[in-house]
């Protein structure tokens, strides 16, 4: 394997369609994209297929412990930090926003967090999902990351999910300085 691509979220129903799952979501986009009908094999405390050189990993640890799941999978495939694309939600960016880093911090993200301290690098492509700031200031902001879209975000976040497949592609062909450029 070549490349794996970490989409960050929360396993189980009631997570489902939360803002936070936007990594989630991705994964199941470009699932759809490469023909794999379902992300089924469990290994790595995680969800994961392999396609073309490819792993599609979605972490099954809970958000705040993501970085267990990615170290497993990338010490299995020998992949270095740089050949780690993940994909997540972020609530300094408006809604439907989409960021490409070649590397940085964690930027308050506690999963984020996690990840830097497993890979012990902040060397890796990332692609960073918008869901815009909490709109109660002041209020808990897990109850804004774990709710869901509202109608009229659908149209937006739903585009925002294609432009973030789309970027990760990107990455996988011709690197993260081209999808910088290109969807930044």
């Amino acid at each position: 394997m070549d490349w794996l691509i970490a989409g960050l979220g929360n396993p189980g129903r009631e997570y489902e369609d939360t803002r936070h799952n936007a990594g989630f979501r991705v994964i199941d986009i470009l699932a759809g994209r490469w023909g794999i009908k379902k992300i089924k094999k469990l290994k790595f405390r995680s969800l994961y297929a392999e396609h073309a050189g490819s792993v599609l990993l979605k972490p099954q640890t809970f958000m705040n412990l993501s970085g267990q799941a990615i170290r497993q999978a990338a010490e299995f495939y020998k992949l270095p930090p740089g050949r780690v694309i993940v994909v997540f939600d972020d609530v300094s960016l408006p809604l439907g926003k989409i960021r490409v880093r070649a590397k940085g911090s964690d930027g308050g993200h506690n999963g984020m967090k996690d990840i830097l301290y497993h890979l012990q690098s902040d060397a890796f492509p990332r692609v960073r999902i918008g869901l815009g700031a909490n709109p109660r200031p002041g209020a808990d902001l897990s109850d804004w990351v774990l709710g869901r879209f509202t109608p009229g975000e659908i149209p937006v976040i739903l585009k925002a999910f294609d432009l973030a497949a789309d970027a990760a592609e990107e990455i996988l062909k011709n690197g993260a300085e081209s999808a910088m450029a290109k969807y930044n």
